[in-house]
């Protein structure tokens, strides 16, 4: 049986695979996505919308009374948007060596809020082969790290 590890953030996902009882973490593969690391005003061609507030007319006022912005914030930010497309990259390549027969079992490891997106971004035939889910940014850290972060249930 094959476990893949996935160890990402928003940026950047490396992949490694182990073979039961063997702890050994033989790399196998890397995403990235340039775009995580660019700033907000970067990744959009301009400001947001403008809306005007009308109010009833006042005495010597007609029209609109106040304009503000109308977004750029929440689940519209442009960084969310970036990573929500890595997350269903990350998914699609994991589909797509499960199909292949490469892999039996997958490992998710990354921040809270990033691996959720994974997880939204899995079809449900690949969420039912998750075996194990650490809530970590590990991405920058060694594979002896990695190993040390691996659930025991996940390797069996």
């Amino acid at each position: 049986m094959r476990v893949r590890i996935v160890v990402a953030d928003q940026a950047e996902a490396h992949f490694y695979d182990v073979e039961p009882p063997d702890p050994t973490l033989v790399p196998a593969g890397r995403l990235s996505e340039a775009d995580a690391r660019l700033h907000d005003r970067d990744l959009v061609s301009d400001r947001p919308g403008r809306v005007f507030d009308h109010a009833p007319p006042a005495v010597g006022r007609r029209g609109a009374v106040a304009h503000h912005g109308t977004g750029g914030e929440g689940e519209r930010r442009p960084h969310r948007h970036v990573a929500t497309r890595f997350a269903r990259r990350i998914a699609q390549a994991l589909a797509l060596e499960q199909r292949q027969g490469r892999i039996d079992r997958i490992v998710l490891m990354a921040e809270p809020r990033f691996l959720g997106l994974i997880r939204r971004a899995l079809p449900p035939g690949l969420e039912a082969s998750v075996a194990a889910e650490v809530p970590k940014d590990l991405v920058h850290q060694g594979e002896d790290v990695v190993r040390a972060h691996l659930p025991a249930q996940a390797l069996r």
